[in-house]
């Protein structure tokens, strides 16, 4: 008996009827979640960019989170902290800071959504996480991400240099 048989290997999604997607997607957040969960220690960022993929991809509107991790880099909380438009969603760095205290955070990492489509961090994006990170370093919790992403896509801060 074959114990690492893959018995997804050759499905292939056209195969599948809407239900059966359906199904298969919330296994594949259920299964990203555990990885996810309190206690854990955050994975790679290509776990955490899927999970976050997966998380957000049927939002309709922006939604700003964070990941409040503890000094080791293990999972507080997951939080959604804000809900916006189509477009856009009011971020305050007073509601984030609070939020990190209560979580007793030693880091982040942010998320959001774009509902368009397209995951390209906006000028707007950039200065809010800047704006953020300066507020958060005066009570030592540290940024060590933000992820903007939508169905298809996503963009790192971090990869992209813009930490």
């Amino acid at each position: 008996m074959n114990h690492n048989l893959d018995r997804f290997s050759g499905l292939k999604l056209s195969q599948l009827s809407g239900a059966e997607r359906c199904s298969l997607m919330k296994l594949a957040i259920r299964s990203l979640a555990m990885k996810h969960r309190a206690g854990q220690t955050l994975g790679s960022p290509d776990e955490t960019r899927n999970y976050l993929c997966l998380r957000l991809a049927e939002y309709r509107n922006e939604v700003f989170g964070a990941l409040f991790l503890d000094n080791l880099c293990r999972i507080i909380t997951i939080r959604e902290l804000f809900q916006g438009t189509v477009n856009s969603a009011s971020v305050h760095p007073r509601v984030v800071v609070q939020q990190a205290m209560e979580a007793n955070a030693a880091a982040i990492v942010f998320f959001h959504n774009h509902p368009s489509g397209v995951a390209e961090p906006s000028r707007a994006d950039e200065m809010i996480t800047r704006r953020l990170k300066e507020a958060l370093a005066l009570v030592d919790v540290r940024v060590l991400d933000h992820f903007v992403v939508s169905a298809g896509e996503s963009v790192s801060f971090a990869e992209r240099g813009l930490l």
